[in-house]
């Protein structure tokens, strides 16, 4: 699909539409996580803002690997590469860095306006875990 700026957007990529807008995040980790659009549709930022930690995660469609891959940068200097899946009823991303390996496995309700999961990590040898709930509050 060629967007209004003339680029090429991947059709992958429509698949994230499912993320958009506001959303509450409770359970093991509070706060808040916002997915938008960059202009021109190629990329999708979520911009994190959660209790001990700001970020921002750009996502797009890698070429070379044939899927959805971001780069994620957090107020505490945590730099991640993720790997991205997104279905009707699924979101998953995963983690596979020197030093860190985590995966994250999430159900979106009948809906679509919540999504229960659960993180897995381990970090430098340490397995760290915990389950959220995303709450979508708008979408847009």
């Amino acid at each position: 699909m060629i967007t209004e700026n003339g680029f090429t957007r991947n059709p992958a990529l429509k698949s994230l539409d499912r993320l958009l807008g506001k959303w509450n995040v409770s359970g093991e980790a509070h706060g808040q996580v916002t997915f938008n659009w960059m202009e021109g549709g190629c990329f999708m930022i979520q911009d994190v803002n959660l209790v001990g930690t700001n970020g921002i995660e750009f996502i797009g469609y890698n070429d070379k690997t044939n899927s959805l891959q971001s780069h994620y940068f957090d107020s505490k200097g945590t730099y991640l590469e993720c790997t991205h899946h997104v279905s009707e009823t699924d979101h998953i991303v995963l983690v596979d860095m020197p030093g860190i390996k985590g995966k994250f496995k999430g159900k979106f309700s009948n809906n679509g306006n919540v999504i229960s999961g659960d993180w897995n990590w381990t970090r430098d040898g340490k397995e760290l875990s915990y389950h959220t709930i995303l709450t979508r509050v708008t979408t847009r």
